[in-house]
């Protein structure tokens, strides 16, 4: 009777890194198929394929669902994000595994109980991945400028000037008496830290273009926010 049934179907995914687990339900809850496959975009086109046409897809938001996303939604599928803080109380299950953790996504979907995430378009989330390359290389670079802070206290120096690692910092960096060990690791800093500021510069070019080439809008609400992929207000139930 499964067999035969062609109405719309729910399709549960637990995404993980390497390999990924589909479970198909009915509309009812019937369970009609789970399978184990590699993460591939062809091999989940493919069993999405089996689900029909324009299934319901949830899968959780987590490592890398970008693709998934993106394959699912050319294959015709209306793709829903689950919020992972509204789904973690999965952990406290007594039986856990990957088959469950799909099907229970897909109960949740079905029910018109699931907590979702906004899902963001690409060009969105190709600014939010500048954005967060810009933020971390700007906290690797304080993180070596309080390096160089740290050298120098341990040699009992304090130079008095209001920005060590500009013109005239670097000049009385060059000349700070320190012993052969602290002189090579200060110098290795400031290397790295130009580093950091050649691709700090490098990155700002890219923001204020924009992920496509274009200049960005003043008034695009999704110019260099930082957000996070899913929003932090959950969304239950139906869109």
């Amino acid at each position: 009777m499964l067999a035969e049934y062609d109405g719309r179907q729910v399709v549960g995914i637990d995404l993980h890194r390497r390999r990924s687990v589909l479970v198909r339900m009915s509309d009812t809850g019937d369970r009609l198929g789970s399978v184990r496959i590699d993460n591939d975009p062809m091999a989940l086109a493919a069993e999405i394929a089996k689900a029909g046409e324009h299934p319901q897809v949830v899968l959780e938001a987590t490592y890398g669902w970008y693709w998934a996303v993106d394959v699912l939604t050319d294959a015709g599928a209306e793709v829903h994000l689950a919020h992972p803080l509204g789904v973690k109380g999965f952990a406290y299950r007594r039986v856990k595994n990957d088959v469950r953790d799909a099907a229970d996504l897909a109960d949740l979907l079905r029910l018109g109980r699931l907590p979702e995430g906004w899902i963001a378009p690409p060009e969105v989330r190709e600014l939010r991945e500048l954005v967060r390359h810009r933020a971390k290389l700007v906290a690797w670079r304080s993180g070596l400028k309080a390096s160089v802070h740290a050298v120098l206290a341990k040699q009992g120096l304090h130079l008095s000037v209001s920005d060590l690692f500009g013109v005239g910092g670097r000049q009385l960096l060059a000349k700070a008496p320190l012993d052969a060990a602290y002189r090579l690791r200060v110098n290795a800093l400031l290397r790295l830290i130009d580093a950091m500021d050649f691709e700090i510069r490098a990155g700002a070019g890219s923001l204020r273009v924009g992920p496509a080439g274009h200049a960005r809008d003043p008034g695009d609400p999704g110019r260099a926010r930082g957000r996070s992929d899913v929003s932090g207000d959950l969304r239950r139930g139906g869109r």
